[in-house]
């Protein structure tokens, strides 16, 4: 029989400390230079002149347009982000790419607490002051963690990103490569109009078999909750449009609507 892997105490403390000591990099980097003027996008310009043409013509290859709505999903299990594009005229989005997450810390289930090292699960929402063009980690967006929902059920953190330099300490960490299309893309999109773009993120591709996975288990008592993420997963998987989510305060869930 194989032996469950533990991490040693010590060694949680440590990753727990640099869990803090990242998010006070981000905070400094973000305060301290957000008063930069025209110097405030940081390293991003010369990013975005090297990025554009390469995004608009692969666009544009797929009858897309750069500048459109953008929408990110991330599933914890394949380990991947993908990132979608919206048709301004059918309202609907379709994929664009899907990029490898690098790095990913944690196992199924939500973020409960600062310091767990999870990645969060659910519903969130980026705008233009989440970006930081001067992080630590290459570039970076808060994703919104904690949201409503979260703080509903005291589920505590902050400053939970996508960024890149490939390392997670609850994050979902990007080759830099990577973030630069991401950010590049989602930073054109609020640029262009769009007034925030929704991050879902779930444990893995919620689909009814995947549901009655054997190996969900040891995870079951998050099966209510996913079960209430799935209502997001299929409005997705359906129409084609993110819903509008918000939080039932009574019954403490995700609540969907157009």
């Amino acid at each position: 029989m194989r032996r469950a892997f533990r991490i040693p105490t010590l060694l949680l403390g440590l990753l727990a400390a640099g869990s803090i000591a990242f998010l006070a990099r981000e905070i400094m980097t973000s305060k301290a230079k957000a008063q930069g003027g025209a110097k405030g996008q940081g390293r991003f310009p010369p990013i975005e002149k090297k990025m554009r043409p390469i995004l608009t013509k692969a666009l544009a290859e797929k009858g897309m347009t750069y500048g459109s709505p953008v929408f990110l999903r991330a599933f914890k299990k394949e380990r991947v982000v993908e990132l979608w594009i919206e048709d301004r005229k059918t309202e609907e989005f379709s994929l664009f790419r899907t990029y490898k997450v690098c790095a990913a810390s944690g196992d199924l289930g939500p973020k409960t607490k600062q310091g767990d090292l999870q990645v969060p699960e659910g519903f969130y929402f980026v705008k233009k002051g989440s970006f930081n063009p001067w992080s630590s980690y290459h570039l970076s967006f808060d994703i919104g963690y904690p949201n409503a929902y979260d703080r509903h059920h005291k589920r505590t953190g902050s400053l939970i990103m996508i960024h890149g330099n490939c390392v997670s300490l609850g994050c979902l960490a990007m080759t830099d490569r990577k973030i630069e299309e991401i950010y590049t893309l989602a930073h054109a999109a609020l640029i262009n109009g769009q007034p925030f773009f929704r991050v879902h993120i779930f444990p893995f591709r919620m689909t009814e078999e995947a549901m009655t996975d054997e190996g969900l288990e040891k995870h079951q008592k998050w099966m209510p909750f996913w079960e209430n993420l799935k209502i997001g997963y299929d409005w997705f998987e359906k129409r084609k449009q993110p819903p509008d989510v918000n939080l039932d305060r009574t019954k403490g869930e995700y609540t969907f609507s157009e």
